[in-house]
């Protein structure tokens, strides 16, 4: 019998002539968490997709239990017990929770009846025994993206899979829950399953991880123990160079104050009178536990949300931001949180992705300036540094990161004052943070405000100047970037919880 759970020999994989995957091998243990690291665009995912049916792989063999396999589909992959949690989720989000979780295999009265009952029964008996506590009725679009997240974690425990695949796991989930997905894992550990955990987050991978795998341009790098890596070793391997300093120093100078916000309070979101500022050439964050308001505070800003009361200025003039278009006009850009949902057109190519807000500058007659538009977007490429081998490939095809550069360099070409970032490098990788990291500040050295969510208080204490911290929908509190710690704002975060 076979040592390992599985086996995944000399994987290939291209994609228009582009090595996705080159002779890649990975193996997995049976009771292991292993982990897979790497760079966006270094083809974790791709091999991933290879094993889950999605795609179909070049060349290679991969062995569950020892037996030869390739899916078909990921429903054969289920099915053969391997489930995987995508980051980007695709879910039904005017269903049910329990209808998500059950969708093409519901539980049948007389073998023809969908049996409601019995769904929400076991549906509530999955929940109560991973600790979560997740209402099975409640529709999925109604949900915050934590528990959104943690319902599909659930969703691959109820397939009884003994090779679980968790991509950026923890992207949206505080520390709380973070604790809770851990707690499963252990579980699932102890009872034989093998976890394979894509995360760039150093600290979670060193916490949880048995071994560590780091791939590089496609190719496998190193496979080592857990116990024999540190943080520096694994960026070196990522990378293939040595990396500083995590973030960048800051060098803005913040002047006068830009916007304020006085009182402001949400209809129908939990958001209620909130006031600060935010000065020229300044990074303010936005930190809190899931469900402070945080995403929600940008939302209305950016006139996403309707406005039940409070007040906007900008440079002293009173602005009303009723409607995206409006906010636009007065100057202000949303990156929202999930690029997949409401970020990109993933169908479309990066001259579409780059230029769609800014489609009135391209006017040509009753046409658009296709010249023109090509033109911007060979620009935005350029000094954005995405990668990509033409402006003509879909951003679907781009990697979280460089689709990350895209969205930022389509809100650039319109000329913001204030720039609401919600999780801008959610699931990126340590050297595109780095790359978002440097945009963020050098837009503030040119005098533009930013208003920056995330879950990552590293990133927050790293990057901004401000720190605001929210807690059931209140500001409960300010810190120095420069002096607070992690646990002062967490502190904050709990004090109207």
């Amino acid at each position: 019998m076979s040592e390992y759970l599985l086996e995944m020999k000399h994987m290939s994989k291209a994609f228009s002539g582009v090595k996705a995957l080159d002779d890649v091998s990975f193996c997995l243990r049976a009771g292991s968490v292993h982990a897979l690291m790497g760079e966006n665009g270094a083809g974790k995912s791709t091999l991933m997709k290879c094993l889950f049916g999605i795609y179909k792989r070049d060349s290679g063999e991969i062995l569950l239990d020892g037996r030869a396999v390739d899916f078909a589909s990921p429903r054969e992959a289920l099915e053969s017990g391997v489930a995987m949690v995508h980051q980007e989720l695709n879910q039904a989000l005017e269903r049910s929770v329990s209808d998500n979780l059950w969708l093409g295999r519901y539980p049948r009265r007389f073998g023809v009846f969908v049996s409601e009952r019995r769904m929400q029964r076991e549906t509530e008996a999955l929940f109560a025994d991973l600790g979560l506590s997740v209402d099975p009725r409640r529709k999925m679009s109604t949900m915050p993206v934590a528990e959104r997240q943690m319902a599909e974690i659930a969703k691959a425990v109820s397939y009884g899979a003994r090779v679980i695949v968790l991509d950026e796991p923890t992207s949206s989930l505080n520390e709380a829950e973070v604790e809770r997905l851990f707690a499963i894992l252990e579980r699932l550990r102890r009872e034989g399953c093998g976890i394979i955990y894509i995360s760039h987050k150093m600290e979670e991978i060193l916490r949880i991880s048995d071994e560590v795998t780091v791939m590089r341009d496609g190719k496998h790098i190193a496979t080592r123990p857990a116990r024999e890596m540190s943080m520096e070793s694994i960026i070196r391997l990522m990378v293939g160079r040595e990396l500083g300093n995590r973030f960048p120093p800051k060098t803005a100078r913040p002047g006068e104050v830009a916007l304020e916000v006085r009182g402001l309070t949400a209809l129908h979101a939990p958001v209620k009178d909130v006031s600060f500022s935010v000065r020229r050439g300044e990074v303010v964050g936005l930190a809190g536990l899931g469900g402070a308001g945080r995403t929600e505070v940008l939302e209305t800003l950016f006139g996403l949300r309707a406005l039940a009361c409070g007040e906007l200025f900008l440079d002293g003039t009173r602005i009303e931001n009723k409607n995206p278009r409006a906010a636009i006009q007065n100057g202000f850009a949303l990156l929202t949180e999930e690029r997949r949902a409401s970020g990109i057109f993933g169908i479309l190519d990066l001259v579409d992705n780059t230029t769609v807000s800014h489609l009135r500058a391209y006017r040509k007659g009753p046409f658009l300036s296709g010249g023109k538009m090509r033109e911007d977007t060979d620009r935005t490429i350029r000094d954005l540094r995405v990668k990509t081998h033409s402006a003509a490939a879909k951003i679907r095809t781009l990697s979280g990161g460089n689709q990350q550069k895209v969205i930022l360099g389509r809100w650039l070409l319109t000329k913001p004052r204030i720039l609401l970032l919600d999780e801008p490098t959610r699931g990126i990788d340590v050297g595109a943070k780095y790359e978002i990291y440097q945009l963020i500040l050098r837009l503030a050295e040119e005098g533009r405000s930013v208003v920056m969510v995330s879950s990552e208080m590293p990133e927050l204490l790293g990057v901004c100047d401000r720190i605001l911290v929210m807690s059931g929908g209140r500001l409960a509190g300010e810190v120095d970037a420069a002096t607070a710690t992690q646990e002062h704002i967490l502190t904050l975060a709990a004090k109207y919880v």
